[in-house]
């Protein structure tokens, strides 16, 4: 089970972000702001896969079409590898 909270500019995303939660995840994300220096912090993220990329580009996309721009921050290491190994780290932070 996935969870995402917002306290301030900070979404707060814990449990598992993997393929079977990310659609849930993306739609409770829907209710979320995104304001001036919003950030995602993953550090209470325990298992994560590839989907994680793909939400964080959606939330990317979201970020941009609202002229905001978001920072993710304690990414779990196995996703930095990830983001390297599909060559889109850059697109990340």
């Amino acid at each position: 089970m996935a969870q995402l909270t917002q306290i301030d500019n900070r979404w707060n995303i814990s449990g598992d972000v993997i393929i079977g939660t990310v659609p849930a995840i993306l739609e409770s994300s829907k209710s979320l702001t995104i304001a001036v220096d919003t950030m995602v912090d993953f550090a209470k993220v325990n298992n994560i896969d590839t989907s994680a990329i793909s939400l964080i580009l959606e939330w990317k996309r979201r970020a941009q079409q609202e002229k905001q721009a978001l920072k993710f921050v304690n990414l779990p290491a196995n996703l930095i590898s990830l983001t390297q190994l599909y060559g889109v780290a850059e697109l990340i932070n």
